[in-house]
């Protein structure tokens, strides 16, 4: 099925990630991103659609007891919950399925992180204190008690909304953003990241707000469900189309 989500380009480039083994810049393809989150509206749709993802069959194994506790009941958002905010309370498991149901993936961490080095004006703006200093206001910020719409939020220079400043969302590939070893398959968390010598292992010391969502998705496993914590979703372009367009 495919999702009416509107989607964003963006266009390809090279971005050095705050953990790496050798410090080199890391390729980043072209490919489309969800403007905004997906919605409750949306995931509601979702689980209509795909019973086993309603909250009362929904394995363990996939969701931990707080899948989409927020929603009055398994097919119905209830009075206090907003259509159009984006859904929270959603395991990986579940983001993942959401995605493919409509032909589409979770982005990368390296995606992710790519498009969020953004401001309105400029495709990297890490390196301005005043940029880190709206991410980290947020982040010291406590949960809102009902989330407000994406679309309320304004457009960074990708044309997406909302990446910071309303939830933390899943990436396909949470769990290897911290990784010891020479491949980045390795399972192994290096813990000593999360303390102070953390930042000897840093390519930017400077940029503790990606230090903190790197240390988030460390924290987490694929059932896990938080109240802030949503998603959207990414398509990989296919090669030929991506030439075409560059051309």
């Amino acid at each position: 099925m495919e999702s009416t989500a509107e989607m964003a380009l963006i266009k390809g480039g090279v971005y050095t990630p705050l953990y790496t083994t050798d410090k080199t810049p890391r390729i980043v393809s072209s490919f489309l991103l969800d403007s905004t989150p997906v919605t409750n509206h949306q995931f509601l749709e979702f689980v209509k659609a795909n019973p086993k993802w309603q909250r009362k069959n929904t394995l363990p194994l996939f969701a931990d007891k707080n899948y989409l506790k927020h929603w009055l009941s398994n097919l119905e958002l209830g009075p206090n919950v907003s259509p159009d905010a984006p859904v929270v309370n959603v395991s990986w498991f579940a983001a993942r399925a959401f995605a493919s149901f409509h032909h589409k993936r979770l982005p990368s961490v390296d995606e992710w992180e790519y498009v969020a080095r953004a401001d309105a004006h400029r495709i990297d703006a890490t390196s301005d204190p005043e940029f880190t200093k709206i991410l980290l206001d947020w982040y010291g910020r406590p949960n809102p008690k009902h989330l407000k719409s994406a679309t309320t939020f304004p457009q960074n220079i990708h044309g997406i909304q909302a990446l910071h400043g309303l939830i933390w969302e899943w990436t396909s590939d949470f769990n290897n953003a911290m990784v010891t070893g020479e491949s980045r398959g390795d399972s192994g968390l290096d813990r000593n990241l999360f303390c102070a010598g953390g930042a000897v292992s840093a390519t930017d010391v400077t940029n503790y707000a990606a230090f903190m969502r790197y240390a988030f998705r460390a924290s987490l496993k694929g059932n896990y469900t938080v109240e802030n914590l949503g998603f959207r979703c990414a398509r990989t372009i296919p090669p030929s189309t991506e030439s075409k367009k560059q051309s």
